[in-house]
């Protein structure tokens, strides 16, 4: 058993997990239950930071992992949902452990952050950023939007987009779709 290639996401260059592909291999391994206990409500003390343990259980074993989200690990649109965030982090770190999948989830990443690192390692680089970015999206990434806009039923013109505008687009498009859950 593997993971179905439409829950896997490529943003700029790295493949990310989806929660729902992670909870879709967990049930064909005979997932029989996932428990999340709040083990850190945020408070002023820790820095708005929840903290949750996630175990599930198979009949092959228990899985226990820890996720943690505070208002400088996720971005602004999740900021209200500190703790469900953490949820789903600890949820997606116990079934990555369940189902031996090794690539982070899409979830476990603040996207505001990770476009920014990527950005600025780029400009940091030897070459120029305008160079990289003026290229047209990798292939992948035209298959990412492709599945987001069908999910979402948006017409996205792939034509206008170059790498950073369509990971930009991937992004955008990621959070909108899990506001919807």
């Amino acid at each position: 058993m593997s993971i179905n290639e439409k829950f896997i996401i490529n943003l700029q260059g790295k493949s990310f997990v989806t929660y729902e592909g992670l909870l879709d291999l967990a049930h064909q391994k005979n997932l029989k239950s996932i428990h999340v206990e709040l083990v850190q409500s945020p408070s002023k003390e820790n820095n708005m930071t929840a903290i949750c343990k996630a175990t599930a259980i198979t009949d092959k074993g228990t899985f226990i992992d820890y996720g943690d989200a505070s208002p400088a690990s996720v971005n602004s649109k999740i900021q209200p949902h500190i703790i469900r965030m953490a949820s789903t982090r600890a949820k997606a770190r116990a079934l990555r452990d369940l189902t031996n999948v090794g690539m982070t989830a899409i979830e476990e990443i603040n996207l505001e952050a990770e476009d920014e690192t990527l950005e600025s390692s780029f400009e940091s680089s030897t070459f120029s950023s305008s160079d990289f970015f003026g290229e047209p999206p990798t292939k992948r990434q035209i298959e990412t939007i492709r599945k987001l806009s069908g999910d979402l039923n948006k017409d996205i013109d792939l034509a206008s987009l170059d790498k950073k505008s369509a990971g930009t687009l991937i992004s955008s498009m990621l959070e909108e779709k899990y506001k919807k859950h």
